[in-house]
C-alpha cells in the first residue's frame, strides 16, 4: 500500500514567523500562497507545510499520486483503494472518501494511537 508523498503539516500562529524560521534551517517556498496563510516548504526530501488557522493540531499529511515535489506519478493507489484497505485492516476513519465518486480528489482522515491526526489527500 503506497500513501503517497509524506510531509508534517504544522499548525502555526504567525506564517511570516514561521516561514522565515525554516528558512534559516534551508527550507525553501515550493507551494501555497502566504496571503492565503498557508506554505508548502522544502529542504531536501524533507517537506513541512505551515497553516496558520487552518486546522487544530499538527498532522501527518499523506499525499496519494504525488512525489516528494508534489510532481504527478504516473500510477499510485488511489484515495479510494487506500480507505477500503485500511477499513479491511480494522482502522477506524474520522472521515471518509465518497465511494460514489470513483476517482478524482478526495481526502480521509484517521487519529494513531497517540492522538496524531493522519490527513490522506489526494489532489488528483
Amino acid at each position: 500500500m503506497q500513501l503517497g508523498a509524506f510531509s508534517i503539516s504544522l499548525t502555526v500562529k504567525d506564517i511570516k514567523a514561521s516561514r522565515q524560521f525554516y528558512e534559516k534551517l534551508g527550507f525553501e517556498i515550493f507551494g501555497g500562497k502566504e496571503e492565503d496563510n498557508w506554505l508548502m516548504l522544502k529542504n531536501g526530501e524533507a517537506v513541512v507545510g505551515i497553516f496558520q488557522g487552518m486546522f487544530e493540531k499538527n498532522m501527518l499529511t499523506f499525499n496519494p499520486g504525488w512525489d516528494q515535489d508534489a510532481k504527478d506519478l504516473p500510477e499510485f493507489t488511489d484515495v479510494r483503494q487506500l480507505q477500503q484497505a485500511l477499513k479491511e485492516r480494522g482502522l477506524e476513519l474520522e472521515s471518509e472518501v465518497d465511494p460514489a465518486v470513483q476517482s478524482g480528489p478526495g481526502f480521509l482522515t484517521l487519529t494513531d494511537p497517540d492522538g496524531n491526526p493522519i490527513l490522506v489527500d489526494q489532489h488528483r
